[in-house]
């Protein structure tokens, strides 16, 4: 079985403040679209996916979480870089501890040898159509 005929298991963090969410951006060389998603990353084998969430917050962003509720499983299979994928995500709310993560406008920070952006976007952005969010059933856990 090729790595990406295999079910991804990742862990995302919904960190909300008023009306807007922190999200990565990311981008489809192939559709030419930049779209958005929450934070987190892989559950390694063995790992908790509350743990996997921390250690992925503290990797990338140097990060740590409080007030920690996990809201559900979402599915969410799809195409990427002409590639099929299939994830299952364990999507948790979650708040920064460090105060300076609410007064930035944008963070830059580098996963796999890759630049990325992490930026504060308001939800309304999203439910508007202005922006994608990736997947779409994430909007449903947004107040």
């Amino acid at each position: 079985m090729s790595k990406s005929s295999k079910i991804r298991v990742l862990a995302l963090g919904l960190i909300q403040n008023g009306d807007r969410i922190f999200v990565s951006q990311g981008y489809d060389p192939i559709k030419k679209q930049t779209f958005y998603r929450a934070l987190g990353g892989g559950v390694d084998f063995g790992e908790l996916s509350l743990d996997a969430l921390k250690r992925e917050f503290q990797e990338e962003i140097k990060a740590e979480l409080t007030n920690i509720h996990y809201l559900g499983c979402l599915e969410n299979i799809f195409v990427y870089d002409k590639k099929s994928q299939h994830e299952l995500i364990q999507l948790y709310r979650c708040d920064f501890v460090d105060i300076k993560f609410y007064q930035l406008e944008e963070l830059e920070f580098v996963e796999k040898k890759r630049k990325k952006k992490a930026l504060w976007v308001p939800l309304e952005d999203f439910k508007s159509g202005k922006l994608v969010l990736f997947p779409e059933q994430f909007l449903q856990y947004c107040e």
